[in-house]
């Protein structure tokens, strides 16, 4: 035994060792199955700020004008993004080529940075469970986190973004503060807000740690659990972590000017307010202080409302975000802010959302909290408040699954743990509480501090000095079926996991797949064989106007000058972008040469049913314009007579003449998948296009993908406009040759291909139409 004791720490290290191997390794399958390449659309901008911070240093970086956003109004990067991704693989770049002189691209550094932190996550779920219960639920904890698909869908190879580091530096921020709360030493409060600064300059989540830890201050003030220690550390925090978050320029102020923070700095003012007060109870009488403590509290409550309010509305505090109402009331983004409603990760989450990201864990997570309630203490207290706020942010808002995984991965390890040491040992439910109990009463004459240390390791000493191990020969016949569901239960989780990553959350959204009806898989590159061909055949200086989506990846693969982009921080420019798209051809015209504009990309999939093209984002665009143009621009206008949003024959005629629609469907009428189907039939909508017969006066048809997913069209110069009669200029398909798969070929397109949907980090979306297949 005393041999087992000594293997006990290797054992633990070589378990959370291979645990990580595992996360990095489950999230490569997108690597092995396509390449090295950098997914979705916002890791597309951060590679390029990464690539400019390797390039050209710290200062060109942090003083970087992109002049290719936002034409013309460019963008200043450093005072618009969070650095701590950039500088993070900076670092590990500089390290690995400059000190270790191994020469790897800063592209492969990017692509496999999240499956990296993915690894340390394990270790961090490790350690904070540890702190909050014991090292067995530790062990659970990193298992889960290392495989949970709420976790995974932000962190596959490949997927470069914020996310892919903020919920390791949420995990060890907040292990962080729990070790603060259970010591009460400064170090720990430093380490707290050291911490929070690198989470501050990752990620703009940071804010719900901002308000998470002050609300488990003021719950320990109410159940009479604040202390000096916890005083002490959240002092020490507060102060290091708003001087410190205040050095990125763009959080700047807004720590001391938003709403969004004003709950860190009030608990802050009510925690001085607690010490005066224990200060005095040891000088007044009982009758005096309370006196004084009642005429303070009405004397801050009237200055502190009216001058808050007073500071609002003169500027001074900005209020609430359009981003915080949306949290609360779901339906306010689509009504007043539309930009935010269009993003699909914006939207509720179903309940199939949450099978899929926590499958079994789901059921155990309330397991866990039961355990947390009946052996609360101070540190417990914060698990349950993350679970609570967690859930509720979680169901207003798809996104947030990511910041719920972990609360759920550690309240499921907790009831994993307690109920296997019930089943495979010989310890009954309350003997670990008896012993506890004993303990308790045993200490109480000691000192504060001694009694407090002691108390904080008494799960692991009743883990190690308690119960044994109990034979399966030994156990009777219900906890043999007990264990053997749970083994059953681990072994279907660990496969819906390996299924999920593998088939939802790794597959590239600019490389696709489809599987023919003999099992073979094609590959579809129109993404990228378009901004390739966007790079080598426009000019350096060449403006493309498309929908915001693709702003990213246009500067990203093809170098080229966009008018928006995935940033969204002018919903007036995008608004413009959206009304050009709206209005017919003449009228967008105008609009395209106001704003200097040389190409024009749509994405369509009516050819081979890919269901997130434009046609159906195109609803959003007109919404984004109407809010900005209600005069021009209104969304009635584009249903049919009953209000519905078709492309048929029932097609409205703004519908059929707005640039949107000619674009997507220019040359498409002349397209047959059979010998014996209509012409211009489009499968994404299931109907057949109600105008083929389409023309265009002042663009001209430059670039067309293989399988039609993306259609680059020159705005032509007003001296050189034609007329419809003229050819078009052809790209790698023509109207009577239109190859799907691998290969071209003549004739027809016999078998539907059925497109595998993308990354699933961006859910789906419906809109009330055709029958629920539009994405976002």
């Amino acid at each position: 035994e005393s041999s087992l004791v000594y293997l006990r720490p290797l054992l633990k290290v070589v378990i959370l060792s291979l645990v990580a191997v595992l996360a990095f390794s489950s999230r490569l399958f997108a690597v092995v199955r396509f390449e090295s390449i950098i997914h979705e659309f916002d890791p597309w901008f951060n590679y390029r700020a990464t690539k400019q911070l390797t390039d050209n240093g710290f200062y060109e970086f942090w003083n970087w004008f992109d002049e290719r956003a936002w034409y013309p109004l460019g963008r200043i990067v450093g005072g618009t993004v969070y650095p701590g991704l950039m500088v993070t693989s900076g670092g590990i770049h500089f390290v690995l080529n400059s000190i270790l002189h191994l020469p790897i691209h800063i592209r492969d550094v990017c692509v496999f940075l999240a499956p990296f932190f993915s690894g340390l996550t394990a270790f961090a779920a490790f350690a904070f469970t540890k702190e909050v219960w014991n090292e067995k639920a530790g062990l659970f904890a990193a298992l889960f986190i290392g495989i949970a698909p709420g976790y995974i869908s932000r962190s596959v190879a490949g997927s470069y973004d914020n996310e892919g580091i903020a919920i390791c530096l949420l995990m060890l921020t907040f292990y962080a503060w729990i070790k603060g709360v259970k010591t009460g030493s400064l170090y720990w409060g430093g380490m707290c807000a050291l911490l929070y600064f690198y989470m501050v300059g990752a990620w703009g989540g940071y804010v719900f740690i901002t308000n998470l830890i002050p609300l488990h201050v003021l719950v320990l003030m109410v159940t009479g659990n604040f202390s000096l220690r916890v005083y002490s550390v959240y002092s020490t925090w507060y102060i290091l972590g708003l001087i410190m978050s205040m050095q990125i320029p763009f959080v700047g102020f807004l720590p001391l000017q938003t709403s969004e923070h004003m709950a860190a700095l009030g608990m802050f003012g009510l925690c001085q307010i607690y010490a005066f007060v224990l200060y005095l109870q040891a000088s007044m009488s009982k009758q005096a202080l309370q006196s004084l403590l009642w005429g303070v509290f009405y004397t801050v409550l009237a200055l502190t409302v009216p001058g808050l309010m007073l500071l609002t509305h003169l500027g001074y505090v900005a209020p609430f975000s359009g981003r915080f109402y949306s949290l609360w009331d779901t339906g306010y983004a689509k009504i007043h802010i539309p930009i935010i409603a269009s993003v699909s990760e914006h939207q509720p989450t179903t309940w199939t959302s949450f099978f899929m990201d926590l499958h079994i864990i789901a059921a155990f997570f309330p397991a866990g909290l039961w355990f947390l309630f009946k052996k609360s203490k101070p540190e417990r207290w914060f698990v349950v408040l993350y679970a609570v706020s967690g859930v509720y942010f979680a169901g207003v808002m798809v996104r947030l699954m990511l910041t719920l995984t972990p609360v759920v991965v550690v309240c499921a390890a907790i009831a994993f743990s307690e109920t296997c040491m019930t089943v495979f040992t010989n310890r009954s439910v309350g003997s670990a509480d008896t012993k506890k109990a004993a303990a308790s009463a045993a200490k109480k004459v000691k000192k504060d501090k001694k009694e407090e240390t002691e108390t904080e390791n008494e799960d692991s000493v009743a883990d190690d000095e308690g119960p044994s191990v109990v034979p399966i020969s030994m156990m009777s016949m219900p906890k043999v079926f007990l264990s053997a569901t749970l083994v059953i239960l681990l072994c279907v989780f660990v496969f819906h996991c390996t299924w999920v990553t593998s088939n939802a959350y790794s597959s590239p959204s600019v490389v696709l797949s489809t599987y023919k009806s003999d099992g073979t898989r094609t590959i579809l590159d129109d993404f990228r064989e378009a901004y390739y061909w966007l790079r080598m055949n426009t000019k350096d200086d060449a403006t493309v106007m498309s929908w915001w989506d693709y702003g990213y990846q246009i500067a990203g693969f093809s170098n080229r000058t966009t008018l928006v982009d995935n940033n969204t921080w002018n919903n007036t420019h995008i608004a413009m972008v959206g009304k050009a798209m709206s209005s017919n051809e003449t009228r967008a015209y105008e609009i395209m040469n106001e704003l200097g504009v040389n190409y024009v990309l749509v994405i369509f999939g009516g050819l081979i049913g890919y269901s997130g093209d434009d046609i159906n984002k195109f609803l959003w665009m007109v919404r984004i314009a109407e809010g900005e143009h209600p005069t021009e621009i209104r969304e009635s206008d584009y249903f049919t007579a009953r209000g519905e949003y078709k492309i048929d024959s029932e097609v409205s005629d703004r519908m059929k003449t707005c640039l949107m629609y000619k674009l997507s469907y220019y040359r498409f009428g002349e397209v047959k998948h059979s010998w014996n189907s209509p012409g211009g039939f489009d499968r994404t909508r299931n109907t057949e296009i109600g105008e083929k017969d389409i023309s265009l006066t002042h663009l001209e048809e430059a670039f067309t993908s293989e399988n039609w997913l993306v259609r680059v069209y020159r705005v032509l110069e007003p001296e050189n406009t034609v007329t419809p009669s003229l050819p078009h200029k052809q790209g790698s398909s023509s109207p009577s040759k239109i190859s799907v798969g691998g290969g071209r070929f003549k004739g027809t397109i016999k078998n539907k291909e059925v497109i595998k949907k993308p990354s699933s980090n961006k859910k789906v979306v419906s809109d009330k139409t055709y029958n629920n297949k539009h994405s976002l």
